[in-house]
């Protein structure tokens, strides 16, 4: 094993480059929050003032931008008991279309605050807004499915999992929910990917660690390396509020978390962040990883990431 602490400088002009019909981009963002903080900026400004003209033009750069939601988006108000409870406006989902997104993950622990009702009408209002909603359905099954992103210049597949106990809400696979399927499952689905193309593009993105925290834990570190081992390509994945390691295992990139996006945490811990670009060819996968801060709730570019531990296997 070989530890390196380095520091990654990443320009608006390697970062945003022509696209050809041959490639593919997909960009992945953090934790989308539309309450508290962010409901007041909006209130104030609007929800344009959310995008930066930087972020904007990164956004413009790829064929599909992928977010995850950190809260439903929906008129009914049927919080659950837990400490932390969002809820956005559903009529907010269409600037955030407009602006570029195409696919919002709800395979997290903020998804269900207002209940399983609250979590259908979020998926249904990201539909009506253009967008397609993912790791969240009728039932587990339905929730649990991989997401089709795109079929050239070859398949590529989103696998969306929650791998946290949800506060206060009791695990029923039948009913309204998001996926939360274990791990010797999430395994065997990315392995059946893997074995159905072997050309496929496989993405698999995890709502997990410690909050506020910087590296990962051992458990973690082992099922990722378990993912690249059945057939993923590539990790993308947050919760944690925090960009924590980048690793590379396998000539595989895992992002443990990629950190905050339009979220409302001030602290320089939790204001860096990035997004993830990933260029995709018919014989190639490149990946990028493009630095942001935040500041008083909207992201912008920045020149470098100054912290993180890059580990290879």
């Amino acid at each position: 094993m070989r530890i390196i602490s380095t520091v990654l400088a990443v320009s608006l002009m390697s970062s945003v480059s022509a696209q050809n019909a041959d490639t593919l981009n997909i960009l992945f963002t953090g934790d989308i929050l539309l309450d508290r903080g962010v409901r007041q900026v909006i209130e104030h400004h609007g929800v344009d003032h959310l995008f930066s003209e930087d972020i904007d033009s990164v956004f413009r750069s790829a064929q599909l931008v992928v977010g995850n939601l950190e809260c439903p988006a929906t008129k009914i108000e049927a919080p659950v008991f837990k400490r932390f409870i969002f809820r956005g406006e559903p009529e907010w989902l269409d600037t955030l279309q407009r602006h570029g997104y195409t696919h919002l993950n709800l395979a997290n622990n903020h998804s269900i605050d207002q209940g399983r009702e609250g979590l259908l009408d979020t998926k249904r209002n990201i539909l009506a807004a253009g967008m397609v909603p993912i790791g969240a359905g009728e039932n587990m099954n339905e929730a649990v499915q991989p997401v089709l992103l795109a079929e050239h210049p070859r398949k590529v597949w989103l696998v969306a999992s929650l791998r946290l106990a949800l506060e206060n809400y009791a695990y029923l696979p039948d009913k309204p929910c998001v996926s939360q399927e274990p791990m010797d499952s999430l395994l065997e689905r990315v392995n059946r990917l893997r074995r159905a193309d072997s050309t496929a593009v496989i993405i698999v993105s995890l709502h997990w660690g410690g909050e506020h925290t910087l590296q990962p834990v051992p458990s973690q570190r082992l099922e990722a390396h378990q993912l690249i081992r059945a057939g993923a390509d590539i990790l993308v994945c947050h919760h944690t509020h925090t960009l924590q390691t980048i690793e590379e295992f396998q000539g595989k990139k895992i992002y443990y978390s990629i950190g905050n996006f339009i979220f409302d945490q001030p602290k320089p811990l939790n204001s860096k962040a990035c997004m993830v670009l990933l260029r995709i060819k018919e014989d190639d996968l490149m990946v990028e990883t493009v630095p942001v801060e935040i500041r008083q709730c909207v992201p912008y570019l920045c020149n470098k990431i100054e912290h993180y531990e890059n580990i290879s296997y």
